[in-house]
């Protein structure tokens, strides 16, 4: 099982199925949103999670475990483009590009959306390095999916990497 933690025992919990769902709705809205360091960098993460490169049932992180920022301006300024993130998704962006239905994707996004909403940026854990570092933001684009790849971890976006 994937997990993504939240704060306060807070957990989302999914099987590889719904963990790639989860991948695949995000990015396409991230990859519409992303404008500052902050966002391309948790753009690379989310290509972090795709089982196809790094295993079944091995992924997921903490909120927790991510940089946030220094300042409270910083930290307000990338929970807020995770919630628009997580608001984008649920209005189905650009679902209807996906090669199936994501049946379960809604309540797995109103849940994350939840944990993050509740979660207090400045609790993360000092010298939290989960959140790739600026070198490795995610700042290229597939062309044929336009939607942000892994690069520089690898040279294909979550899409290609499923076969899609």
């Amino acid at each position: 099982m994937n997990v993504f933690r939240g704060g306060g025992g807070r957990y989302l919990e999914m099987t590889n199925g719904g963990t790639a769902v989860f991948v695949d709705v995000l990015m396409l809205a991230v990859s519409d949103l992303a404008h500052d360091p902050w966002d391309f960098r948790f753009a690379a993460l989310l290509t972090l999670q795709d089982q196809s490169i790094m295993g079944r049932g091995v992924v997921g992180f903490g909120l927790a475990d991510l940089d946030w920022g220094a300042t409270p301006q910083e930290r307000a300024a990338a929970k807020g483009f995770l919630l628009r993130v997580l608001d984008l998704a649920l209005s189905r962006h650009r679902w209807e590009e996906l090669t199936y239905e994501p049946p379960r994707a809604e309540g797995y996004l109103r849940t994350y959306r939840s944990m993050v909403e509740e979660f207090d940026p400045a609790t993360a854990k000092a010298g939290a390095d989960t959140l790739p570092g600026p070198e490795n933001a995610a700042m290229a684009s597939c062309v044929r999916h336009r939607v942000l790849d892994a690069l520089p971890f690898w040279d294909v976006c979550v899409f290609c990497a499923a076969g899609v």
